[in-house]
């Protein structure tokens, strides 16, 4: 067992949270993730179709009355591969869309095991080119975009960093890994932990087995279908990650942050006490309250803004 943050562990007990698995997946995709009852009308929303063949769309979050190229996180929603929406980032924007003066885009791509790698991947590379060449439809400076994601999606957003760096096509402002789902291996302490909440060791095997199908156990799985596995992190852009320790990604996410930092990557690693798998989304609670502080600190400062005194 792991210990976690008492006020968090009081939340979670109230959360019916089991295994993710082929019997548990249509319940879990019928199910609300998504975007809170209420947003603000100071952010104004376009759902785009990027490609009629694949029916990938983006979200793009826009406050209303900016004018001029603004910055761009281009964000990835989390889900194990197997599950979630782009209306997952819906209360994010809301917020950061003010709060930072940004434009925020939210794909959605396919889900596996209907479409397993790369698929995705080249889902979330399809939206991010489309959103660079049409910047100015959607009023982006095409050299402030940003990569982000939570879990499956911060492993997806940092297989999407390694991805343009290696075709050399979209240059990354930085790239926001959340507790990212990063190797398929599963061979660290962490990853073997008895009672992890949210996402248990059974659940992570069922994820990477639907993303990878065939390629599944080889070890001949390729770093942009699980960036842990990339030998060559050199030339990335600057990275945030950050992961709490009783969640099953810690120890991958500190050894990937460490070898960034040890191939000349500016990264910023935060490890919080107590803290399980997704835990900004325990908002109110002390814990989760310096978690997201801490991260729209490092974006405002990667974004060039001051911090109010």
């Amino acid at each position: 067992m792991v210990e976690i943050d008492e006020e968090i562990a009081g939340l979670i007990a109230m959360i019916p949270i089991g295994t993710v698995d082929a019997e548990a997946l249509p319940t879990l995709r019928a199910t609300d993730f998504g975007s809170p009852a209420e947003l603000s009308d100071r952010v104004e929303r376009t759902d785009l179709e990027i490609d009629a063949q694949t029916g990938v769309t983006i979200r793009v979050h826009r406050p209303v009355g900016a004018t001029g190229l603004l910055p761009c996180i281009y964000s990835i929603h989390g889900g194990g591969y197997v599950i979630g929406s782009n209306t997952m980032d819906d209360a994010r924007f809301d917020a950061w869309c003010q709060s930072l003066q940004i434009v925020g885009v939210s794909v959605e791509y396919r889900l596996a095991p209907e479409t397993p790698f790369p698929g995705p991947l080249e889902d979330c590379y399809a939206g991010l080119r489309w959103v660079r060449e049409h910047h100015v439809e959607i009023g982006v400076d095409p050299e402030r975009i940003a990569v982000a994601g939570v879990s499956a999606g911060g492993g997806l957003a940092a297989a999407l960093a390694l991805l343009a760096r290696d075709r050399g096509e979209i240059p990354l402002m930085f790239q926001l890994l959340e507790c990212p789902m990063l190797d398929d291996r599963r061979v660290t302490g962490s990853s073997q932990l008895e009672g992890l909440a949210i996402w248990n060791r059974d659940s992570n095997e069922f994820g990477w087995r639907c993303y990878l199908g065939d390629l599944y156990g080889s070890p001949e799985v390729p770093a942009h279908a699980a960036p842990a596995r990339a030998d060559d992190l050199a030339g990335l852009p600057p990275a945030y990650v950050c992961v709490g320790t009783a969640d099953g990604f810690r120890d991958e996410d500190i050894l990937y942050a460490m070898r960034l930092m040890e191939a000349g990557v500016a990264a910023d690693l935060h490890v919080y006490s107590g803290a399980p798998h997704g835990v900004g989304v325990f908002a109110g609670t002390a814990l989760a309250d310096r978690y997201n502080g801490d991260l729209e600190s490092w974006v405002k400062r990667q974004l060039g803004l001051r911090e109010k005194v």
